[in-house]
């Protein structure tokens, strides 16, 4: 089944789609990447998006659910496009959409109990209106729905592609937020563990945002972190959030590394007239350090480690989690026959085929749902479902 997953991640950087051929059943499944498509937002509809998730209104987000629909469909049609493939091949979109907000720590409500939310936009019908192919979307409210935190969902997309027999793996996703996967060897899905470690390019990102005053994105390739120093009193106060001493399951993103976190960040470098390519430096090594602090949560000691995400790009951080995981060997995900950035795009492809064919995606061990559940929703496509 040829099926295009898209994803845009809490950078909120753009949509990733991946064509993706995926055969098989159950959890046994062969997914190769046909084509990997990168389409950036526009700053003023990114600028906007950040808005929205930091104090956006119910108009605003309402608008902004259909003018993401738009994009992501558009995405979708160029991936299929550059992919060569006819669009009538295509059985099947998986699009986690933009997420505005997720709030996976329960909230008591008087006459109901604990809730839990989350909220992605980017509006399904529009994808399937302007593709004809059926769209599955929403894959993170039904593990909400039981208990769950929603996130992260990747880790059973890692298990299925990277598990090995006789060699205990950690799959690191550089993104947004950064999340761990330890995969132990010869395990079932039984025994994955998985949770978000903390901020990741959100943080180099709005740094580097903040002295440019919006003109650049994000720090190329590393190259002013690799300019600077480590600062070890900023990097304790970093090291001393809470989340980072929380113990899994969790999730988190830009409600509590968002834009009030970055500026307190912020306050802080300038507190010790930092440069911004000390505060960069800084910022890296408490990435890495906190990464790597992830491993007291899990039983077992990786052998080797799987990175992914845009961070992978950045040559200061590739030093410092390669200095602070030393001995153990370190590689991208590109070395072991997946792409580094078409890999979250890629899963939600894997996800939407898993929804149609009625198998359940989530792992309760990561999540803390109480049960598996089949995720997404489904919306049909001109010619019904596949």
């Amino acid at each position: 089944m040829i099926v295009v997953g898209m994803m845009s991640g809490t950078s909120a950087d753009g949509v990733d789609a991946a064509v993706v051929d995926i055969r098989g059943t159950g959890h046994r499944l062969k997914s190769v990447l046909l084509k990997h498509v990168g389409r950036p937002y526009a700053p003023k509809l990114r600028q906007r998006i950040l808005q929205v998730c930091e104090q956006g209104t119910v108009g605003q987000i309402c608008h902004l659910n259909v003018v993401l629909g738009e994009v992501f469909a558009k995405t979708a049609l160029l991936a299929i496009k550059h992919s060569g493939i006819s669009p009538q091949r295509v059985a099947l979109i998986g699009s986690h959409g933009q997420t505005i907000h997720h709030r996976p720590a329960a909230i008591y409500e008087p006459g109901i109990g604990q809730i839990r939310s989350t909220l992605q936009i980017g509006d399904p019908h529009v994808i399937a209106e302007r593709t004809g192919i059926t769209t599955v979307s929403d894959f993170r409210g039904r593990d909400l729905a039981v208990g769950g935190e929603g996130a992260p969902l990747a880790p059973y997309v890692h298990a299925l592609l990277f598990a090995q027999k006789h060699a205990t793996r950690m799959v690191v996703n550089l993104g947004g937020i950064a999340n761990v996967t330890l995969l132990p060897s010869g395990g079932s899905l039984s025994t994955v563990r998985a949770f978000d470690t903390g901020p990741c390019n959100m943080l180099l990102d709005g740094l580097v945002a903040m002295e440019t005053k919006g003109i650049a994105r994000f720090d190329r390739g590393g190259r002013l972190a690799l300019k600077g120093q480590v600062d070890e009193g900023l990097l304790h106060w970093l090291l001393t959030h809470p989340y980072v001493s929380r113990r899994p399951p969790k999730s988190t993103g830009r409600e509590m590394f968002g834009e009030d976190y970055i500026q307190r960040v912020w306050a802080q470098a300038k507190r010790r007239h930092l440069a911004i390519s000390d505060l960069l430096a800084t910022s890296c090594r408490f990435i890495a350090q906190v990464i790597h602090q992830a491993q007291k949560w899990m039983r077992k000691v990786p052998d080797e480690l799987v990175f992914g995400g845009g961070g992978v790009r950045n040559a200061r951080l590739w030093s410092e989690l390669s200095g602070v995981f030393d001995p153990i060997p370190v590689m991208r995900m590109d070395e072991c026959g997946a792409s580094s950035q078409a890999f979250e795009a890629q899963a939600f492809a894997v996800l939407a085929y898993q929804t149609v064919k009625g198998v359940c995606a989530n792992l309760p061990k990561v999540t803390g749902a109480r049960h598996s559940v089949i995720l997404g929703t489904v919306t049909p496509g001109i010619h019904g479902l596949p």
